[in-house]
């Protein structure tokens, strides 16, 4: 074999694979990946699937971390019990998009943002899509609701969520 002019490399062809100038080595690995979720995430998937949210209780500092972790990372203690929060909450942040999950644009805005979650502690939410709403009316601070997929829908993830609105006058 002769050495390449460019010593960043040079294309291959297909005849210097099949006649051996290039050391080939054929593998068909069986690999099969497993990964969990941990204790605080598997419950809150799992409670999700039940049209509730869960939370955790730091003693040590005396908030509710949620989403769930087992330990509070501001004292780094763990945390002690769970407890369900409400599914409403308050618009932290948002931004109005024309681009949608493919990144094609659109007519009709998307909105996305973070809710803090009414039971939790401040600034403790998940970020989110809003509906039944215009970009006229979305603000900071709007009280929201959780719209949940009908219970045979559901699978234990976040987007059995599937769009926060704004609460209602009187709704809790």
């Amino acid at each position: 074999m002769t050495k390449p002019e460019n010593p960043r490399g040079v294309e291959l062809s297909s005849k210097q694979m099949k006649e051996g100038d290039v050391i080939v080595n054929k593998w068909d690995p069986r690999v099969k990946y497993a990964w969990a979720t941990g204790e605080a995430i598997s419950r809150f998937l799992e409670e999700m699937k039940n049209g509730k949210l869960i939370a955790r209780k730091c003693d040590s500092c005396d908030r509710i971390l949620f989403p769930p972790r087992m330990f509070c990372e501001e004292c780094f203690k763990p945390t002690t019990e769970w407890v369900y929060i409400k599914d409403t909450g308050k618009i932290e942040t948002y931004s109005i998009s024309y681009l949608d999950k493919d990144a094609r644009r659109i007519t009709d805005p998307i909105f996305v943002g973070v809710v803090s979650i009414d039971g939790a502690s401040e600034k403790m939410g998940i970020m989110h899509y809003f509906d039944e709403t215009t970009k006229e009316d979305i603000h900071i601070g709007m009280p929201v609701k959780a719209v949940w997929k009908p219970p045979e829908e559901r699978e234990g993830a976040i987007t059995d969520i599937k769009y926060f609105r704004p609460l209602k006058e009187g709704e809790e």
